[in-house]
Formats: C-alpha cells, sequence, structure tokens
C-alpha cells in the first residue's frame, strides 16, 4: 500500500527536515552589512565596527575617541593588500587590533596602550619617531580595532577566517 506525504508521522518529519535546512543554510549567510557598518563575529560575539575606507578616516583612526561603545570599533578597509604598521597617534584609551589578509584570515594580533601624548615643544616628526608601531607581519587588507583588553579573552588564533562581506567591502573602497 503506498503511502502519500499526507501522512502525519511523515509530514512532521519532512517539516523538521526542512526546517533544520533553512537554519543550516541561514546560519551560512553573508555578514549584515546595517547603515555603513560591518555586523563582525569574533570569538562568537557579534561587533558593531565603523568602516573605515576612505585615507582621510583611516589616517584618524580612533585618535580622540574616548570610549568605545560595548561590541563596538573600526573595520579599515584597503584597497591593497601589503605590510601595515599602525601607531597609538592621538589615541586615548588602549585598543586591540587584528591584521586581516584578503580573505579575511588573521595574520597578526596585538594589543595597543596608550602612550603619552605629542608634547607641546615636540615636532610632529619626532613624536611620529617615538610611537611604537604595531605591524601586520604578513600582507593585511583589512584591520579590526575594538576595546583594548578584549583579546587576551578571546580565544582567536593568527590563520583563523573572520567572515567578511568581501564583495561589498572591495567596492567601497577608495
Amino acid at each position: 500500500m503506498a503511502h502519500s506525504v499526507t501522512d502525519a508521522p511523515i509530514r512532521r518529519i519532512l517539516l523538521t527536515v526542512l526546517s533544520l535546512c533553512v537554519v543550516l543554510l541561514g546560519s551560512c549567510s553573508k555578514p549584515t552589512i546595517v547603515d555603513g557598518k560591518a555586523i563582525v563575529n569574533l570569538d562568537g560575539t557579534n561587533y558593531t565596527l565603523d568602516i573605515v575606507a576612505d585615507d582621510a578616516t583611516r589616517e584618524r583612526g580612533l585618535g580622540g575617541v574616548t570610549e568605545l561603545p560595548e561590541h563596538g570599533g573600526m573595520l579599515f578597509v584597503f584597497p591593497d593588500s601589503r605590510m601595515r604598521a599602525f601607531v597609538m597617534r592621538d589615541c586615548v584609551i588602549d585598543i586591540d587590533i587584528i591584521f586581516l589578509d584578503p580573505a579575511g584570515r588573521i595574520v597578526a594580533m596585538h594589543h595597543m596602550p596608550i602612550e603619552e601624548p605629542k608634547a607641546e615643544d615636540e615636532s610632529q616628526l619626532d613624536y611620529e619617531r617615538r610611537l611604537k608601531k604595531y605591524s601586520s607581519r604578513f600582507s593585511a587588507k583589512f584591520v579590526i580595532e575594538i576595546a583594548g583588553g578584549l583579546l587576551k579573552d578571546m580565544d582567536l588564533k593568527e590563520g583563523e577566517q573572520i567572515n567578511l562581506d568581501l564583495e561589498y567591502l572591495d567596492s567601497i573602497v577608495q
């Protein structure tokens, strides 16, 4: 005797399998971009990162920012991938930094503590020279900055993939 899909137990099983497929496919969706901010998952926590994709905002970075929102920060997008070095220019809060290659894999991570501000009698060149440089060590196209001290409690590792909307980010970089 043939059974139809209308039999209640079979229908329940099919609905359960279909629901599971929808959930699994949904978890593989593209990263979210909302109002110029990227929602990026770092070690199981979603961070809302301001996207910084032009020279002027990349140069300023978090300089002068006195606090970051909880689970906030910046995602720097560069037009090319190369060795990069960041400094704590005009920063008044500690920062943790994650350098990513063009595919979004972690190539380096650092804790960047506050440095002495530029002295009144110090030239800009002398100030820049004395700031510690934090290197990507390998070619990097993306950089994430979050509040200082958070990395020590995360289980991120070099080589780990961070899910970014690479197509979108490449389309907006200047």
